[in-house]
């Protein structure tokens, strides 16, 4: 940005009255942002043209090609379904825009290839938005990894679940697509343990179709074992065609060598980190419990929203790279993509990290 008082002015792609897009109409409201929504694009017309009434956007498109071209968006936002998001970033990024993309960044490993050249080529920012890296339990626990306090890692652990049946019914294309919940969901649970773990050499996977949903027409459950570069093992739950279990909604679980941690998280509830340090008496738990973030959206992100794109703005004015960067959005798609191979043909399979 030429400036650090000059208004970051958005275009947002998938805008819908009550999704993740919409958080981004919270952002206005914050003291030390500078962010404007001066574009949208969604389907169909009277949706989107809806939203720019009640929203006071002042334009808005069924074509994100109108939108990503005008000279009043600096930075293009995509929250479109998943297969879009590689077509949608990539022309972003080729009109010399700055992109915050949702994940999946992308679902192939070719587009996430094409995607990390480019935007290097054009030098633009470009954030994954990773939410839960900006959830306040993971913060904290990456701030006690940081600090030395668990020590050396040992093994790691993600796990997110979720019954998608109410999902599928508020948004119906991810059963006609459908959405590959390797990348839909798996990933969210990648990136948390990459934060940490670095770069994932091999995975072995397995997959199986859960049925609780006859017209979904692929696997929707997944168990990944991964061994890092570093020689940390570590797993990742990705079940989705499930009745939803007496458990949080999405998990992580770090053990180093002067202690274990366990986070907790649930959309519109209460979470907590749970800790272990060995050189504790009688080794119970210090727990920190959170109050639940909620805001207007479905999902209660908004706040986890307005922290990453402070981030995103602080890169932004001062040239930083932001995190999750595309390269860390292109990695985590390649242990999606080797675990799918895995599952294919029973073997662990090597993951690309040649970005």
């Amino acid at each position: 940005m030429s400036a650090n008082n000059d208004i970051i002015r958005l275009g947002v792609i998938g805008m819908g009255l009550n999704n993740m897009a919409s958080t981004f109409t919270l952002l206005k409201d914050v003291l030390d942002l500078r962010y404007q929504i001066t574009g949208i694009c969604a389907l169909p017309e009277a949706a989107v043209k809806q939203c720019a009434e009640i929203f006071g956007v002042p334009f808005w498109t069924t074509d994100y090609r109108e939108l990503v071209v005008r000279s009043d968006v600096d930075v293009v936002c995509v929250f479109s379904p998943d297969h879009l998001h590689a077509e949608h970033a990539i022309e972003a990024v080729e009109q010399g825009k700055h992109v915050v993309c949702t994940k999946p960044m992308v679902t192939k490993l070719d587009d996430a290839q094409k995607l990390v050249k480019l935007v290097h080529e054009k030098k633009v920012k470009f954030m994954v938005g990773q939410t839960m890296r900006f959830d306040r339990q993971f913060m904290n626990a990456q701030k006690l990894y940081n600090n030395g306090d668990l020590g050396d890692l040992i093994a790691l652990e993600s796990f997110y679940v979720h019954d998608m049946r109410p999902v599928y019914e508020a948004t119906p294309w991810r059963k006609t697509v459908p959405q590959d919940l390797m990348f839909g969901g798996c990933v969210h649970s990648i990136d948390v343990i990459r934060a940490f773990g670095g770069d994932v050499d091999t995975v072995h996977a397995n997959a199986i179709k859960g049925n609780l949903t006859p017209n979904y027409p692929i696997p929707d459950n997944f168990f990944l074992n991964l061994k890092f570069k570093s020689g940390v093992i570590g797993r990742v739950s990705g079940l989705y065609g499930i009745v939803h279990p007496p458990t949080p909604m999405m998990q992580f679980n770090i053990y180093g060598t002067k202690g274990s941690l366990q986070s907790e998280f649930t959309d519109n509830e209460p979470g907590q980190v749970k800790v272990v340090f060995d050189n504790m008496f009688g080794q119970k738990p210090y727990v920190a419990h959170f109050d639940a973030e909620r805001d207007a959206s479905a999902y209660g992100h908004g706040a986890t929203v307005i922290r990453c794109m402070r981030h995103f703005q602080d890169c932004l004015d001062n040239d930083r790279e932001p995190s999750p960067s595309v390269v860390d959005g292109a990695k985590s798609v390649a242990v999606g993509v080797a675990a799918w191979e895995s599952i294919k043909t029973g073997q662990s399979v090597k993951v690309f990290n040649e970005f």
